[in-house]
């Protein structure tokens, strides 16, 4: 029997009359909110646990995690896809998502798929909250900004983006520092410089690999740009903020993140 004649006896079948779906209102109105920044919303919906609450929302497998699974990669598609409509930059919506998406790989009860679920969603809404509090750009910028996100490991120059747009790079120039109060070498170094804070604190790589990952011109330079911008050198910043969001404690004599191993028999120093 071929899937479309066997829904064919499934819909002619009485017991399908007893299974109702709620109104899409309620969850439209959730999808708003997380997109609108409104983290208060979000966080009492989580709070009352209304990912939980399977009436009406139709049962996508017959296995109880699997089916929520399937409920969270919907919510997941269809709060990534609002939260684009919204002024997300695309690539960072839909990794973000993919990311999300992937950990379900992992989780083996409903309980998981829950917590996975709540801290997805306030992810969501905080990064839009922060977009719509700082974002009153034109779609030009906000086509530059996204050029930016989707490039930001590659060397970038206002002749590459406004070539890109179809803008000359005086205007792009002018335009830029108009909107956002910055130059558009500078927002290219600060997102360079923002990555690699998340490198220095949740990877062991190298202050060389980090510099040549994010397309700086050298070691050194990478160095002296992020103490301009942060006040620190990359060296004392990870030596400061090392995993310390996620409680993990160096064990007894372990070399620093990035350092070089002495070599077996080596005298300590």
């Amino acid at each position: 029997m071929s899937y479309k004649d066997e829904w064919l006896m499934i819909e002619a079948n009485d017991d399908i009359d007893e299974d109702f779906h709620r109104e899409p209102t309620e969850e439209f109105r959730f999808y708003r909110a997380v997109a609108n920044g409104d983290v208060e919303t979000v966080r009492r919906n989580c709070e009352q646990s209304r990912f939980e609450d399977q009436e009406g929302v139709g049962v996508l497998s017959r296995d109880p995690v699997t089916n929520m699974k399937y409920h969270f990669v919907v919510t997941t598609a269809m709060i990534t896809r609002m939260c684009r409509q919204y002024g997300m930059e695309l690539e960072q919506a839909f990794r973000l998502s993919d990311f999300y998406i992937r950990q379900l790989d992992d989780i083996h009860t409903e309980a998981e798929v829950c917590r996975l679920h709540d801290e997805m969603v306030m992810d969501y809404t905080e990064k839009m909250r922060k977009y719509r509090h700082s974002n009153a750009n034109s779609k030009h910028i906000n086509a530059c900004k996204e050029y930016i996100y989707s490039h930001i490991k590659e060397r970038i120059t206002i002749e590459e983006l406004a070539d890109v747009l179809g803008v000359s790079a005086s205007y792009l120039s002018r335009l830029f520092k108009k909107e956002t109060g910055v130059s558009v070498s500078t927002y290219i170094r600060d997102r360079k410089i923002d990555m690699a804070k998340n490198l220095l604190r949740f990877s062991d790589a190298s202050m060389i690999d980090i510099a040549n990952r994010l397309a700086f011109s050298s070691q050194s330079h990478f160095i002296q740009q992020f103490k301009e911008s942060v006040g620190m050198t990359p060296k004392k910043y990870r030596d400061k903020y090392y995993m310390v969001e996620w409680n993990i404690e160096p064990a007894p004599d372990a070399p620093a993140p990035g350092a070089a191993t002495p070599p077996a028999g080596a005298p300590k120093t």
